[in-house]
């Protein structure tokens, strides 16, 4: 929450073009990372004069003197200068003293951009010095949000919210990915806009023959229909054997949390909040948008027994196995074993 409060101060400085001397932005997600840069970057240095006011330099390539050149440059022409340093990080430790020194009284006429990339260590004294900026992973509700700005403010375009989830549920929440198959989507749409007719022209994924369509299938214990949209699911971008148990197992780890509430009295009204406070808190994949897998997983805790899930969760287990594993069958054949064994509680019973 406290990432995508900074975020979002950020984005109100942006538009009144209202800018804190030094921000250090890090986290996981170096797409978001870098599309926030090329913001900075229109909203801080007038193109006319972009040669003069914009400098990109990596840590383990800069030395003291020439990044204090840098920093004390004025701005020529212009009311500021933007000075970009990736990979902050990986400075020599001459560079770095003299960058810390730097920012202990930053020039009032120079916007500092300090970053590091995923997976690097949290610099606490640039949390301190600087503005902070945290780039996480979009999870849930975020994702569809943000595909909806994306659209507006990068293409000048419009989406449907059907779209939208249909999107979601082929892509999941990988942005370049989704950026890649919007581009494409603005230019098939041509003005109009962009709805789920686009989107299975475009993308290949059609109501029904989705991953929550496959998901969907197996809460309702119907494996014909899971079996007939298995084929379909693979063909789409970024689903593979590995992401459909993924999400098939946090669909039943949560199914079963919430049977084993509802078997201890936990009320019925209340499952769904929780169920997002365990989404949020593990950043599972649940294979679709979190408010749609949340609504199918609270409707479905009736239909399933603990000893189901239990045993469900150990076919999972047995198929995540496989799947590590040299084997002689296809990922459609162990797919459809697997939703074959997830399924059949139900038929025994209806065959008792």
């Amino acid at each position: 929450m406290a990432a995508a409060h900074a975020q979002r101060d950020l984005r109100k400085g942006i538009q009144s073009r209202s800018f804190e001397r030094a921000y250090f932005f890090y986290g996981d997600d170096d797409y978001l990372k870098d599309e926030m840069i090329r913001q900075m970057t229109d909203a801080v240095v007038d193109p006319a004069t972009r040669d003069f006011n914009f400098d990109v330099r990596r840590g383990n390539e800069v030395d003291a003197e020439s990044l204090l050149s840098l920093l004390s440059t004025p701005p020529m022409l212009a009311e500021r200068r933007l000075v970009v340093v990736r990979d902050v990080q990986a400075l020599k430790k001459d560079a770095r003293a003299a960058l810390d020194q730097y920012l202990s009284a930053p020039a009032p006429d120079v916007v500092v951009l300090l970053v590091t990339p995923a997976g690097a260590k949290v610099d606490a004294a640039f949390v301190e010095s600087a503005a902070a900026v945290e780039f996480e992973p979009l999870t849930g509700d975020r994702v569809p949000r943000w595909i909806s700005h994306h659209v507006t403010t990068s293409l000048k375009s419009t989406i449907t919210p059907g779209a939208v989830d249909l999107l979601v549920s082929a892509v999941g929440n990988d942005l370049p990915q989704l950026a890649a198959e919007l581009d494409k989507l603005a230019s098939y749409a041509n003005g109009r806009e962009i709805d789920e007719d686009a989107v299975g022209a475009v993308v290949g994924v059609r109501r029904g023959e989705t991953l929550g369509d496959l998901l969907d299938r197996v809460l309702a214990h119907d494996a014909t229909g899971a079996l007939a949209v298995i084929d379909h699911v693979l063909t789409q971008p970024k689903v593979t054997a590995v992401t459909v148990v993924m999400a098939l197992t946090t669909q039943m780890l949560a199914l079963a949390w919430a049977r084993s509430a509802r078997d201890r009295g936990f009320p019925a009204v209340g499952i769904e909040r929780e169920l997002f406070g365990l989404l949020k808190e593990g950043n599972a994949y649940p294979g679709r948008p979190w408010g749609e897998a949340v609504s199918a997983w609270s409707r479905a805790v009736s239909g399933w027994t603990m000893p189901e899930l239990e045993r469900a969760i150990d076919a999972l287990l047995a198929a995540d196995f496989a799947l590590k594993e040299a084997r002689l069958s296809s990922d459609e054949q162990l797919l459809a074993s697997l939703v074959l064994t997830l399924c059949g509680g139900a038929s025994r019973r209806a065959a008792a």
